[in-house]
């Protein structure tokens, strides 16, 4: 049986928010397998949804680009070790040529883009001239990721939040292009970095991810209900799938401005369509996060964990 260590029990409490005994007792129930783990508080209905994404700490910025007739955009993120750097003029000037170069890139991953030679100084590559940031800068950085979008019939609109905490890109199909849909596009990528959907509609939910969260929240509900026979059951979960894909897929989510606090995104853009004469469909998004999935390391908390549990 795999030891239960204090590290193990603070990763699964930030992934689930489940208390610390919670989570002891449900890695030794799993052999300390995680994503069992986190399957095994929900079922018992001690944990909501994984978000596997964990504590954001690292520091950094996203940052976009778009190009002049916007079919073309690109969001890129640069971590650095401090929110004081990340605050530095001269790192966001780095990083929105680091953007400037990945919209251009025909590099289809960030080890060919690191490769590539960098568009300010083609002596270096900009790999090397990434280290030459940190040299002038003085503390360690990264390119962590950068993705394009292309959208030939319509445009892709752009978000900054918090100053380069949050981005958002949104691909729109239509064959109007005005201020009201630009608007309406601005509206839906705050949406986004707002409510941090999973996906852009239900057509992109998997029926393996179905089949998971049926099989977790039949679980949970025999747990709730022990006495209640199968179609209560079904009754109960099919529900609790309907609400979670309303809370995880942006154009089913409550538009956030909805005046009336029930119109949903969907319809908010089938307004705007409808008022324009257009054809509209949002078609994707991609929302960066800064640090998301990474963590500073926290050895205060883990010992504090360790302490009381008595590990």
């Amino acid at each position: 049986m795999a030891a239960v260590t204090a590290a193990m029990v603070k990763e699964l409490r930030e992934m689930t928010g489940a208390g610390m005994m919670d989570c002891k007792k449900a890695l030794a129930a799993t052999d300390g397998d995680m994503e069992k783990a986190v399957e095994f508080l929900r079922e018992k209905g001690l944990a909501g949804a994984a978000k596997k994404a964990g504590r954001i700490a690292a520091e950094g910025i996203v940052a976009t680009a778009v190009a002049a007739d916007e079919k073309k955009a690109v969001i890129v993120e640069v971590n650095a070790e401090t929110d004081f750097v990340a605050k530095n003029e001269k790192f966001q000037t780095y990083v929105a040529d680091v953007a400037a170069q990945a919209l251009t890139t025909s590099a289809k991953d960030l080890d060919a883009f690191m490769e590539e030679r960098w568009a300010k100084d083609e002596t270096l590559s900009v790999k090397e001239a990434l280290a030459s940031q940190i040299a002038i800068i003085g503390e360690n950085m990264n390119i962590r990721r950068f993705e394009q979008v292309e959208e030939a019939n319509g445009f892709v609109a752009s978000y900054i939040h918090a100053g380069g905490k949050i981005g958002v890109l949104v691909d729109v199909e239509t064959d109007v292009v005005n201020d009201d849909i630009k608007d309406m596009a601005k509206n839906v990528a705050m949406q986004a970095a707002a409510l941090k959907p999973m996906f852009t509609s239900r057509d992109e939910v998997s029926a393996d991810y179905i089949a998971k969260e049926t099989e977790i929240l039949t679980a949970a509900a025999k747990n709730e209900k022990p006495d209640a026979n199968d179609k209560i059951i079904e009754g109960m979960v099919k529900g609790r799938i309907n609400k979670e894909l309303k809370e995880t897929c942006l154009l089913d989510q409550v538009y956030v401005k909805a005046e009336d606090g029930k119109q949903s995104v969907s319809q908010y853009v089938a307004a705007v369509a409808k008022a324009n004469g257009a054809s509209i469909k949002v078609k994707k998004f991609i929302r960066f996060e800064t640090g998301e999935g990474l963590e500073k390391k926290s050895e205060d908390f883990a010992a504090e964990v360790a302490k009381q549990m008595g590990m």
